[in-house]
């Protein structure tokens, strides 16, 4: 179709600089990466000075917590019981390298269950 097209043969070369590069697009389903983040501290409300905030990269969906502290243990329990127990495995987990995700509570469960961090 090109080699017919009149506008395409006038246009002239590309160069290098207007390519794009190919790369590999990765598909993941629902529900496979999740972001995870703490939000505060904020004003407390009955004890509670953060938030605990899981995404899912695919639909949007989001899964929080209120918590007094932004503690690793409180991390793992909230994996358990708000994503793990009630939605799947996923098979990536995205932080921000903070000290309540790199700990090691916190990698022997993604460990555990095969999740990558």
């Amino acid at each position: 179709m090109v080699k017919r097209c009149d506008e395409c043969q006038h246009a002239g070369g590309i160069s290098k600089k207007n390519e794009m590069p190919l790369t590999a697009t990765l598909e993941i389903d629902i529900f496979d990466v999740w972001g995870i983040d703490f939000m505060g501290p904020i004003v407390s409300s009955y004890g509670n000075t953060y938030i605990l905030v899981a995404v899912d990269y695919v639909s949007k969906w989001v899964e929080a917590i209120a918590l007094p502290n932004n503690e690793a243990r409180n991390v793992v329990a909230f994996l358990k019981k708000n994503i793990f127990t009630t939605i799947d495995f996923p098979w990536a987990i995205i932080s921000d390298g903070g000290s309540h995700f790199c700990n090691k509570a916190f990698d022997t469960l993604l460990s555990k269950y095969g999740v990558t961090h």
